[in-house]
């Protein structure tokens, strides 16, 4: 009989995925090494076939790029970038763009519906489009721009990082397709080292001075992290922001607000109920006239 790994999301409601026995129940992390990365695609083609969507027509727009941006049924999409550098000479920033698995995930914090978005004890973040009711809050909640709307169904998708594969003790998809060893995954621990080593090697043996690891404070951390040759301007590789938040609308609103909205909720039952205990029901069936006002006046 299979065991299972009990999940928690941020919100405090519980669940199960199945492979607890075999499953990385620490939280895990994926490394993505972009000053490797030579922009095969293995890694997209990788995710379709693992999540069963079709290839779609790509599009060219004077880019080795294959889409525009992800979709709802394209999770995972290597973006190619032109920089000019400082000597003239131009460089190709290739990046894979996915969902990042923040520590404080900003489409958690807006989802109302429970139970449509979770986070898993070992860092994942998950969408349950059983539970989705589509008013898409997650996408304004998030500070990468992630989830993607299925106008069909009217529900939000995003890449799962493999979860159930990782719950199952494997490694997600992209990374088992990768070829040249861009991608790592393991623990956040083992894969935060493994990228600051990286990081100082290609500091002090390369012209990249400024390389650094991505694994932004402002969201708590992210279970998906760079490599970058130029951790000063994380905005050059694809639109990466430099210190993504969660906004501060989605804040005040699950925050402030929503506590007040509660408060005068309560206050409001409390009221009727005073005024029905000091004025007793309202009688439906007799309503004061005109007629009435003037009979009491003869009296």
């Amino acid at each position: 009989m299979p065991q299972t790994l009990e999940i928690k999301a941020i919100s405090g409601h519980a669940g199960t995925v199945p492979g607890h026995g075999a499953s990385r129940d620490y939280d895990v992390c994926k490394l993505i090494d972009v000053t490797t990365c030579i922009g095969c695609k293995a890694c997209e083609v990788a995710c379709l076939e693992w999540n069963g969507y079709s290839f779609t027509e790509t599009v060219f727009d004077n880019s080795y790029q294959t889409m525009p941006e992800t979709a709802w049924n394209y999770w995972n999409l290597i973006r190619f970038n032109e920089h000019e550098n400082s000597d003239g000479s131009i460089s190709l920033l290739m990046r894979k763009d996915q969902c990042m698995h923040c520590a404080d995930p900003g489409c958690l914090r807006a989802c109302p519906a429970d139970g449509a978005i979770v986070q898993y004890a070992n860092g994942i973040v998950d969408f349950h489009q059983e539970n989705c009711i589509g008013c898409q809050y997650c996408v304004t909640g998030c500070p990468f721009d992630i989830p993607k709307f299925n106008p069909s169904t009217k529900k939000v998708f995003k890449c799962t990082l493999c979860s159930d594969r990782v719950s199952n003790g494997l490694e997600p998809a992209c990374i088992k397709a990768c070829p040249t060893g861009c991608l790592h995954f393991g623990s956040k621990d083992d894969m935060k080292e493994l990228a600051e080593q990286r990081a100082a090697q290609l500091r002090e043996q390369t012209s990249h001075k400024d390389a650094g690891v991505y694994d932004p404070a402002g969201v708590g951390g992210t279970h998906v992290i760079y490599v970058l040759h130029d951790i000063k301007n994380p905005e050059m590789y694809g639109g990466l922001p430099a210190n993504p938040r969660v906004p501060f609308l989605v804040k005040l609103w699950k925050g402030p607000v929503k506590l007040l909205g509660g408060w005068a909720m309560f206050l409001g039952v409390v009221g009727v109920a005073i005024h029905y205990l000091r004025f007793g029901p309202k009688d439906a069936g007799h309503t004061t006239g005109p007629e009435d006002k003037n009979e009491r006046t003869k009296s």
